[in-house]
């Protein structure tokens, strides 16, 4: 990391330039920093993490030519607190100062040996610890690196998510004021709909959705 010895920082400015925050929770500040180019953030409950944001705080910046690439490590086993599997997400920099991260479907099975030796690991602590560590280093080997398969949160999947619930929401609102043919009978001046009707829109946009999330748009 040739680079890194021209970004040398106090480790009261290090531990501002990060920040993390883990979707439902508040944000994590503080990193640990476990060498000169390496912080770990800890990440409690980590069979719950389904997205996370990692930013830049602004206080700090990188030097030119220089990020922070972002790799998560998951115990192996929630049961038995294994070793930790670790992956690469993405990274930062001053071009871009966040990343969102879909976490929710990445497998440990499918995660690299640690680019980082020897880390010292939470998980041996709790099997349901996960880690997230910024490494410094320059830009031009961060981009030769392929973020796991799955951690890319698009646009696309956050519309998709909203509308199905959005859906439900609707569905689940408009079935809880359901009446039989009695009921219906002292209500002449009102227009009701089957629920037959109800269900089959619902399942009907539920299919078109999946098979092209942007067919509303035609």
């Amino acid at each position: 990391f040739c680079c890194w010895f021209r970004f040398r920082l106090s480790w009261q400015l290090a531990r501002v330039m990060f920040g993390v925050i883990v979707a439902g929770r508040l944000v994590q500040g503080s990193p640990q920093r476990i060498a000169e180019n390496q912080f770990v953030f800890v990440l409690e409950a980590a069979e719950a993490i389904k997205h996370l944001v990692v930013f830049m705080t602004g206080e700090v910046p990188f030097q030119d030519g220089v990020g922070g690439s972002i790799y998560m490590g998951w115990p192996s086993s929630l049961e038995s607190g294994g070793e930790v599997a670790w992956q690469f997400l993405g990274h930062v920099g001053n071009d871009k100062p966040s990343a969102i991260f879909k976490v929710s479907q990445i497998k440990p099975s499918q995660g690299i040996q640690s680019p980082f030796g020897m880390l010292p690991t939470a998980a041996s602590i709790s099997p349901s610890v996960a880690q997230l560590v910024i490494l410094v280093e320059p830009l031009a080997q961060i981009v030769q690196q392929t973020p796991a398969a799955g951690s890319t949160a698009s646009s696309t999947d956050t519309v998709v998510e909203f509308t199905k619930k959005m859906l439900e929401n609707f569905y689940n609102y408009a079935s809880s004021f359901g009446m039989d043919a009695a009921q219906v009978a002292q209500h002449p001046r009102e227009t009701f709909v089957p629920a037959s009707v109800l269900r089959r829109w619902f399942e009907n946009f539920q299919r078109r959705l999946e098979m092209n999330p942007t067919f509303w748009k035609d």
